[in-house]
């Protein structure tokens, strides 16, 4: 069974200037990229999940719009959280990714395994629609990496995952881009 993760596409504003900003224009369009891209590889039995931040919910849209059908939220598949205030958010975030997942807290443990337990969890095909740092903890733990960042996926790319019943595998990375994380 393949299980899908799209990172959200461009948001409309960075970190200093909202803390849940919806999609820019340019996102938007990576949005409806992402479901035509989808097509092949989704179906009728195919389950829709976000991240409850509105730059993932809203590049979730045109794929549900295509199969008629729920985007279920949860809050597995957010961002990560950051232990400081949005105005430092930044500048945290730039350290964590150069960090290793040894000696994280344990919050952030428990987020990224927990993002990990649900995906296992699914029994059916699945897309999700969450963030560039979800994703890293998924693909880290799947190719047992220890960094926090072990790749760079593009705005409304779509990291592809094989759930063989107990375990998962990496198919495919995304389209992959040095970018800014806003």
């Amino acid at each position: 069974m393949e299980i899908s993760l799209i990172r959200h596409g461009e948001a409309a504003a960075t970190w200093s200037e909202s803390a849940d900003p919806g999609l820019s224009h340019l996102g938007q369009q990576q949005a409806e990229d992402a479901a035509e891209a989808l097509q092949p590889y989704v179906d009728g039995d195919t389950l829709l999940f976000s991240s409850p931040l509105q730059r993932a919910l809203e590049t979730s849209v045109p794929l549900a719009r295509l199969l008629h059908t729920d985007v279920m939220v949860e809050d597995v598949f957010r961002e990560i959280p950051s232990p400081v205030p949005l105005a430092e958010r930044q500048v945290w975030l730039r350290q964590f990714m150069q960090q290793q997942w040894v000696g994280q807290g344990d919050e952030l443990i428990a987020w990224r395994a927990a993002a990990l337990q649900r995906l296992l969890a699914l029994t059916q095909p699945a897309v999700i629609f969450t963030h560039f740092l979800l994703i890293n903890a998924v693909v880290g733990e799947l190719l047992d990496r220890p960094e926090t960042l072990c790749c760079w996926p593009a705005n409304g790319s779509i990291t592809r995952l094989r759930h063989n019943g107990t375990s998962l595998e990496l198919i495919a990375l995304g389209d992959q881009i040095q970018t800014t994380v806003n």
